[in-house]
């Protein structure tokens, strides 16, 4: 990542594995999970989005149309260490449930933490995609996350 200071909002260049990269706006101010929402999200097996809830919309700050048909990693925060993403795929590739606590970027530069839990979608033997439901995080864990992945970075 590189990045350029603007004031309180900075430009970064997230790279993704594969080779795409992106300039992102960023700025450091958190948008607070809502009580008693799941935030919902169906992907094709690589990571591309086929369905959100209108949770998923509200939080993102992006329409439904920018959002299904994009990667999933459109959320991606620089903050969060691609190790923490290799756990995930590694895990649901395996055909196996994955659970973590994930800080996701929004349109308008703004953050925001779930409690993420990822299935795998399976029809008939094989993979068709994953499910992944979010949840309001405890503060605790969002602490214990922000320490961790400051030293994956």
């Amino acid at each position: 990542m590189s990045e350029k200071d603007t004031g309180s909002v900075s430009e970064v260049l997230i790279k993704y594995f594969g080779g795409d990269e992106r300039l992102a706006k960023i700025v450091d101010e958190e948008v607070p999970y809502p009580d008693g929402k799941l935030i919902v999200s169906r992907t094709d097996p690589k990571g591309i989005i086929t369905h959100v809830n209108q949770a998923f919309v509200d939080m993102s700050a992006y329409t439904r149309e920018e959002l299904v048909g994009a990667n999933h990693n459109i959320l991606r925060h620089p903050d969060m260490p691609a190790v923490a993403f290799k756990g995930l795929w590694d895990t649901v590739e395996n055909g196996e449930k994955w659970q973590g606590y994930v800080k996701n970027l929004r349109k308008d530069g703004k953050y925001y933490w779930v409690k993420a839990t990822v299935i795998p979608n399976i029809r008939q033997g094989k993979l068709v995609g994953y499910t992944s439901v979010r949840r309001k995080p405890s503060r605790s864990k969002i602490r214990e996350s922000e320490a961790l992945y400051e030293t994956l970075q």
